[in-house]
């Protein structure tokens, strides 16, 4: 059996209307009310790049430091100023640190 299968990148690239490439450390998730997120860290760029579906695809730029809890309310969790609740984050929060060694120094 030699089924050639698409890669998750091309369709994570279609979901979110950018360019993802097998060069990337990708990662989806969908969340309890069915918006889904997507992450991409290319190697070499100081940040990754995520996409979530309620911020309708619009591209945010993340990096280690872009978990936040209380800069906009007081015990609210944020990304880059947008409200996320805790799987959100918690599942941020490993992609990057998955992909830590991927980022230029």
């Amino acid at each position: 059996m030699t089924e050639t299968r698409p890669g998750i990148e091309k369709l994570l690239s279609e979901l979110c209307g950018e360019p993802i490439t097998s060069k990337d450390y990708v990662g989806y998730f969908l969340n309890e009310h069915g918006e889904e997120v997507v992450f991409a860290q290319r190697k070499g760029e100081k940040t990754a790049r995520m996409w979530h579906s309620d911020m309708d695809w619009q591209l945010i730029r993340v990096g280690d430091h872009s978990v936040r809890v209380g800069e906009v309310l007081p015990g609210v969790t944020t990304v880059e100023g947008m409200i996320v609740d805790r799987t959100e984050a918690t599942w941020l929060s490993s992609c990057l640190a998955a992909s830590r060694h991927l980022r230029a120094k």
